[in-house]
This record gives C-alpha cells, sequence and structure tokens, in this order.
C-alpha cells in the first residue's frame, strides 16, 4: 500500500510539515508516525472534501470559440464535472456536434437546467449578453456561475460567482516580467566596474563638499562683483 510522508508533501507544496500535518487533522486524517499517510485514502478524503466525490451536471452558455474549447477540455471529467449540455443563441448552432455533445438553443436553456438538475453554469457568451443569461440561469435553479465574459455580473445572494479575466492574468505576468527586468538592470548596474579616474574625482568632489576652504586652510578668495 502506497505511503507519503508529511515531510515529502511538505516539499512538494512548499509549506511547514507541522502546518500541513495540522491542516490534515481536520480532514479527519491523522496518519501513521513512521509510516505517513494512505496515499488512496487521502486522495479520497481530499477530494470528499472538496465536492469531487459526487458527480456535478454542468451547462455551458455560448458556444463561441471559447465555449468549444471548454466542452472539449478533457480536464472537467476527471474532477467530478459532467457537461451535461451545451447552449447558445444562433440556429445555425442548434444541433451541432461539439465534443460529441449536440448544442442545444437557448430558449430551452430553463427547461435544459431542471431536466438535467445543473447547478453550475458557464458562461462564455459575449459581454453584452452575459448578464440576460446569468439572470436566465439563476432563475433555471443555477447557484454557482463560472464567468468567462469580460463583464461584471450581479447575482443575489446566494449564488456564487467565479470571474475568469485571461487579460488580467496576463497583466500580472506582465508585471512580473517588468518587476524582473527592473532587477535584472538594477543587477547590471552595481556589477559594471567603475574607472579608478572617475573614483579620484568623486572622491576629490566629496572632500571639497565637506571642506569649504581652500587646500592651505584659508576660506578661498571671492572676486569683487
Amino acid at each position: 500500500m502506497p505511503t507519503v510522508s508529511s515531510e515529502e508533501l511538505a516539499a512538494a507544496a512548499g509549506v511547514n510539515s507541522a502546518k500541513l500535518r495540522k491542516d490534515f487533522s481536520y480532514l479527519g486524517s491523522y496518519g501513521t508516525r513512521g509510516v505517513g499517510y494512505d496515499v488512496e485514502y487521502l486522495v479520497y478524503q481530499i477530494s470528499r472534501e472538496l465536492g469531487l466525490t459526487q458527480d456535478w451536471p454542468v451547462v455551458i452558455v455560448g458556444i463561441g470559440n471559447l465555449g468549444a474549447a471548454l466542452a472539449n477540455y478533457g480536464g472537467f471529467a476527471s474532477r467530478g464535472f459532467r457537461v451535461a449540455a451545451l447552449i447558445d443563441a444562433d440556429p445555425a448552432m442548434t444541433g451541432r456536434p461539439v465534443a460529441g455533445i449536440p448544442v442545444q438553443h437557448a430558449d430551452a436553456l430553463e427547461d435544459i437546467v431542471r431536466d438535467n438538475g445543473v447547478s453550475i453554469g458557464v458562461i462564455a457568451t459575449p459581454a453584452g449578453a452575459a448578464q440576460q443569461v446569468c439572470d436566465r440561469l439563476v432563475g433555471a435553479g443555477v447557484t454557482s456561475i463560472l464567468n468567462f465574459a469580460p463583464t461584471m455580473l450581479t447575482v443575489p445572494d446566494g449564488v456564487d460567482v467565479r470571474k475568469v479575466d485571461l487579460s488580467i492574468e496576463l497583466q500580472i505576468l506582465a508585471f512580473h516580467e517588468q518587476r524582473k527586468a527592473g532587477e535584472d538592470a538594477a543587477a547590471d548596474d552595481d556589477a559594471m566596474p567603475v574607472p579608478t579616474a572617475a573614483k579620484g574625482a568623486a572622491a576629490a568632489a566629496a572632500m571639497d563638499a565637506a571642506d569649504p576652504k581652500g587646500t592651505d586652510g584659508e576660506a578661498p578668495a571671492v572676486m569683487p562683483a
């Protein structure tokens, strides 16, 4: 039976092993001293707490390039999320299979949500249509929404919204790149050698600034106006 120690897990996660053991204790998994954690049971406990041990039907609304890409993403099923329906307002899309699922028209959105017991909706529509789609999803009983549309959604209490804005993610990466470039430039400046003559001139200027008198100890002459 494969096991893993808290030290190995902590090193992989970049956290303190004592904190990791304390966090795991809230899951009811204390491990075995000198042996570690049963990997299969630990994965089950974490999945249970995350709600991944049950089937979550999901609808995707807006089957353009992004919606189609989401429908084809293979990572949903392995995490317990099943794409129950694809919905689009374009009549030309109705009946067209995407990722093996026929696209249904937006007119049937409420029936689709209710018939499939959907509580999670994904919005991949243009910004102008997102709020209306959101309102219809919520009215049909959806209580969690993943929003890919470039707009903020207004929802009633009890409805959770997660917004995915790819431009913001790129801006964050651009910020880190800018910061790294500044650090590299500063390091190059620090590493650049200063010529000996320049050092001597700088030292002399500093001495003159500190002592306003001439080299013989007398105040320098002032030319008459």
